[in-house]
């Protein structure tokens, strides 16, 4: 009988050895690891047969997860092999077999400055009520960005926080701040029961980490009308299409109350993407929509299509336009014209900036 455990720790320093970001263990194929955007094989190591993915994915499930892993045939959960090193992870099906895609949590919170963000996501930090929404596609470093915002409220000031993800990532220690944090299935049933609990739970701060539904994100829109700092993400390319999604996701007998309580409520969109770096590693280029009553108007009036233009002229309220954004790497070095021109969501404006 293969010795699983041994298998999943042997691959899980290979991770830390690589400065691998992602682990895939797939029926088939050799373990593969993601450095630096690529997916390399690890030929050293044996391919995998489907019992043994289906070994490792039973090893490293808890009890709970292993039979709402074969009733769903997949599972978000994360997996800690030695209390230290941290793993988001999510089991599935394919033709029969199961495939396990783990990425590695780094084990310390970094901060705004330290991940080359924008010192102005500080400021949005500091508000005590409203929405703030971190953006872009899977994989883009949306977790991380949030839980560099939390950390320096738990920094600077007393809150009681409250953070519900599923699976839980980032871990916190209390600074200032009191921070708990539920993961949905295990600590809440799910967002939504635990959004609705945060109004009898003293919150000052909620952090979600994913907006998946309608009610989950009236919810939040309404916390943060109430007194509460919310902090989500949703899988969107840019501000103006996250704000066509949240409002498409309602009913259209609801856009409208929706569309007021948004341009009220919302206090920025922040959209990254992270891009290979000359040097090696990986480097955001990111959008930045900061509501102001220009943007509020555009929003309440249902004219989201104007609001790129907006960011790209706003820069004196603090906007930041992606394709200045992109310019500004490419001029410094950090990332190439190519890449510049393959992430620019407007390649035509990108090569005016170039």
């Amino acid at each position: 009988m293969e010795d699983y455990q041994k298998i999943i720790e042997d691959l899980v320093l290979v991770v830390a050895r690589e400065g691998a970001s992602d682990l895939h263990i797939s029926a088939g194929n050799h373990p593969l690891v993601r450095v630096s955007g690529d997916l390399i094989p690890l030929v050293n190591q044996p391919k995998l047969s489907p019992d043994d993915t289906f070994g490792i994915a039973m090893e490293i499930l808890s009890e709970v997860n292993r039979e709402i892993f074969l009733e769903k045939k997949d599972i978000d959960f994360s997996y800690s092999p030695d209390g230290r090193t941290r793993f988001r992870a999510n089991a599935f099906f394919q033709r029969g077999m199961v495939g396990i895609a783990l990425r590695l949590i780094p084990e310390d919170v970094l901060s705004i400055k330290d991940l080359n963000l924008p010192e102005r996501l500080a400021e949005f930090t500091r508000r005590k009520q409203g929405f703030f929404l971190v953006v872009g596609p899977v994989g883009q470093g949306k977790s991380t960005t949030l839980a560099a915002m939390v950390e320096l409220i738990n920094q600077e000031r007393a809150e009681h926080i409250v953070t519900v993800e599923d699976p839980i990532e980032y871990l916190f220690t209390n600074k200032r701040s009191i921070i708990d944090q539920r993961e949905v299935r295990f600590d809440t049933e799910d967002f939504q029961s635990a959004l609705k609990s945060m109004f009898r739970q003293d919150v000052n701060v909620g952090m979600i980490g994913e907006m998946r539904n309608t009610e989950t994100i009236g919810t939040a829109v309404t916390a943060a009308e109430t007194g509460h700092l919310i902090f989500s993400t949703l899988h969107t390319n840019s501000a103006s299409q996250t704000i066509d999604r949240i409002i498409d996701s309602f009913p259209s007998d609801q856009q409208r109350q929706i569309r007021v309580q948004l341009a009220g409520s919302l206090l920025g969109i922040f959209s990254q993407r992270l891009l290979p770096r000359t040097s090696g590693g990986l480097i955001p280029a990111y959008e930045l929509l900061i509501n102001n009553s220009a943007v509020s108007n555009l929003i309440r009036e249902g004219r989201t299509a104007e609001i790129d233009v907006l960011i790209e002229t706003g820069s004196e309220s603090g906007m930041i336009d992606l394709n200045h954004s992109l310019a500004e790497l490419v001029r410094a070095g950090e990332i190439s014209n190519d890449n510049a021109r393959r992430y620019s969501l407007n390649p035509k404006g990108l090569e005016r900036l170039l």
